[in-house]
């Protein structure tokens, strides 16, 4: 039976456009997801938009448009985020959907069924954001200009008392304390895992999760006026993506549980604490595992709007590429800790790792081939050096798999820069250019380098996925030879395949002149 592998993104909240904190989300889980596919596994991948809340309501007010109009127009740019990044998300949710409406009111009335009712009304007071959606405690908050009081992240908030639903997440601490046990890779990296385990330990209240101060939201059932708070709402998309409620559904019963949230830092607590709870409460498996990423500065400094300098993720993937800038992402990061984006750190990745590394290694060998050969590949009789650079491969292909098994993007990146290294420093040594009275000798020395290429382009297809296929095409490797087993595999390309020209598939990057 084939191995089933579902991993999502969070949705993002569509009040503005997509910036590249969005996009480094998106591609980090689109080659965690490829990787899954590479190994064979049968994949879902899901991403989309959380649409519903009070910030949304303000926003189209202040644009004289509806919510509902706004959430069309933004959503759609990060349905075109998705497009122009070259992700192979399976589906695009919306939190603003028929199916999307019939599974939050389906889990809300299980969780109000079950365990005597894990739902109950009453009034809430507290110090609310309208930024982050959460309340604070007085302890959490600080005094700002004017008197007003700032949440941790340094939004104001406001003194709120509404009628409203809540969730019993009291009763769930020691639930939750021993999947932590019972799971020690639920979340990750173990930094996040420490912090919520202390903040269950220190006791959980009871949470809200109905509003009525605003209407744009899902109806809570058999409740007029309430509709449903942020997060019972938004989590809940990761089951209506594989069909809840439809619990019998062969989707369901094949994905559910997910295998994989990645997430932001920021959102750990209502991925880890909130998420496993409901589900537990309305009697559904609780996902298998949570991996938060960091933040993105921009050349060093926190993005901001009065900084002007929030990256475009269009505008970056136009000038430079899609598969360059996915790189850099996956390389330059280490997944899981907060990372930068800086234009002449991007420059020099790309051009030693990309141009120089991977793309002259292939476009020098399969240059001489042609020049040699005609463009067939030539038969070959490997000596020890030939076989030592090919295990030298297979090993690094070894240390990539393991690292990906725990989404170490950035370290099956560099193994992947590694081994590369290896066959360029394999490839100035045997100097076959020196070899034009030894064809028998050169032609196994590009044979052998084009087969450390086709291995390190199918496992380069998760990160580089357009790229890697153009490597593919001119070694004429066929589509259903593509899988992670077959670069691990003692096959080589048969002697006697004919090669098209090879195009140059990297470009070189100046950086700006000054002055």
């Amino acid at each position: 039976m084939t191995e089933t592998f579902y991993v999502t993104t969070a949705i993002a909240y569509p009040n503005g456009d997509p910036h590249i904190g969005h996009a480094y989300e998106m591609i980090t889980t689109d080659a965690i997801a490829r990787w899954a596919r590479l190994e064979g596994k049968d994949t879902w991948f899901l991403t989309g938009t959380d649409e519903h809340g009070i910030k949304m309501q303000q926003t189209a007010t202040a644009l004289g448009i509806t919510p509902q109009e706004l959430a069309d127009r933004n959503s759609a740019r990060f349905r075109a985020l998705a497009e122009t990044l070259n992700l192979s998300n399976d589906d695009f949710i919306r939190t603003t959907e028929k199916r999307h409406h019939e599974s939050s009111q389906e889990i809300w009335r299980q969780m109000a069924a079950r365990n005597n009712g894990d739902i109950y009304q009453s009034v809430y007071k507290g110090w609310y954001s309208v930024r982050d959606e959460a309340y604070f405690d007085e302890a959490e908050l600080t005094d700002g200009e004017g008197g007003k009081k700032l949440a941790p992240t340094g939004a104001e908030v406001k003194w709120v008392e509404e009628d409203s639903y809540f969730f019993r997440l009291s009763a769930y601490q020691d639930r939750l304390l021993k999947l932590y046990e019972d799971v020690p890779d639920f979340i990750a990296p173990e930094e996040r895992r420490n912090e919520i385990i202390s903040f269950v330990k220190a006791g959980l209240r009871d949470v809200s999760i109905s509003r009525t101060t605003f209407d744009w939201g899902i109806p809570v059932p058999g409740a007029d006026g309430h509709v449903m708070y942020v997060w019972v709402d938004a989590l809940t998309n990761y089951i209506t993506g594989v069909g809840y409620p439809d619990t019998g559904s062969e989707q369901f019963k094949k994905f559910w549980p997910a295998n994989l949230h990645v997430i932001g830092k920021d959102i750990i607590r209502f991925h880890a604490v909130y998420w496993p709870a409901f589900l537990m409460s309305a009697g559904i498996p609780v996902q298998k595992r949570v991996f938060a990423h960091g933040f993105l500065t921009s050349e060093g400094k926190k993005m901001s709007k009065s900084l002007g300098n929030v990256v475009d993720p269009f505008g970056v993937v136009e000038e430079f590429g899609v598969d360059p800038v996915r790189y850099y992402c996956l390389r330059e990061i280490s997944f899981g800790q907060d990372g930068d984006w800086g234009r002449d750190k991007f420059i020099n990745r790309n051009n030693a790792d990309l141009a120089n590394n991977f793309g002259n290694l292939a476009q020098r060998s399969l240059s001489m081939i042609q020049k040699n050969f005609g463009g067939v590949l030539p038969a070959a009789e490997p000596n020890d050096a030939d076989k030592a650079i090919v295990q030298t491969v297979t090993d690094g292909i070894a240390r990539i798999t393991a690292a990906m098994q725990t989404q170490q993007v950035h370290e099956a990146t560099g193994e992947l820069v590694a081994l590369l290294s290896a066959a360029n420093l394999y490839f100035a040594d045997q100097a076959p250019w020196g070899l034009k009275a030894d064809l028998p000798r050169m032609g196994t020395i590009l044979v052998t380098t084009a087969d450390v290429v086709r291995r390190a382009a199918i496992v380069a297809q998760p990160f580089i996925p357009a790229s890697a296929a153009k490597f593919l095409d001119a070694l004429a490797v066929p589509a259903d030879q593509r899988l992670l087993v077959d670069a691990q595999s003692a096959y080589t390309i048969p002697a006697g395949t004919a090669l098209p020209p090879p195009e140059p598939v990297f470009k070189k990057f100046e950086h700006a002149k000054a002055g």
